[in-house]
């Protein structure tokens, strides 16, 4: 899947969870958490979103791959492959 496709995909997702948070202002490399008051239920209810949106699974044991947006950009063009 392209970059930009992903992009639009995270950021729907997030805009889901946090929709008081700028994604153009997030820090790709930081952490959304310490960037945001995110939670565990927030992060749960993004893989949640992004999954649906996707189509794929996105186990719990993957949630660590979802920290930041780079990261989280990274794990999914290698699901989406």
């Amino acid at each position: 899947m392209k970059t930009d496709e992903l992009e639009r995909v995270m950021r729907t997702a997030l805009a889901g969870v946090a929709p008081d948070l700028e994604f153009d202002e997030l820090d790709p490399e930081t952490p959304i958490r310490d960037q945001a008051d995110f939670d565990s239920m927030d992060t749960l209810n993004f893989a949640i979103a992004l999954s649906r949106a996707l189509g794929i699974d996105i186990p719990e044991s993957d949630y660590p791959h979802l920290a930041s947006l780079a990261e989280c950009r990274r794990y999914l063009a290698m699901r989406t492959g």
